[in-house]
């Protein structure tokens, strides 16, 4: 069993940076892709970024540029720093991590952009 925990959210300012992080329990996070997905107010649930076993990394479109996902096979470890913060990016952000048929997810951490 696979335990993810999220941290690193909070209130911030338009324009504004967070570093979320996201800490799995077990040994086979370094076999793993790790995904990010938010949800905002009212809305679906929604992929975000993706870095692979081999560390390539690809993000949805309204990110690209602001968001940066990477990950630290020692610490067993997934970040998403995020940087220029629009008040659209308001959500709860979850992490997941995806191994061979298994799927689990964090509990989610907020972050809310707003002035």
């Amino acid at each position: 069993q696979v335990q993810l925990v999220e941290s690193g959210g909070g209130l911030v300012l338009p324009g504004g940076s967070l570093r979320l992080s996201c800490a799995a329990s077990g040994t086979i996070f370094a076999s793993s892709i790790m995904h990010w997905y938010r949800q905002g107010p009212g809305k679906q649930r929604e992929w975000v970024a993706t870095v692979t076993v081999s560390s390539n990394t690809f993000y949805t479109n309204s990110v690209k540029g602001r968001f940066t996902i990477s990950r630290d096979n020692a610490k067993n470890t997934v970040y998403l720093q995020m940087n220029s913060l629009l008040p659209e990016d308001t959500a709860v952000y979850y992490c997941q991590l995806s191994a061979k048929a298994s799927v689990y997810w964090g509990q989610g951490t907020q972050v809310t952009v707003s002035s």
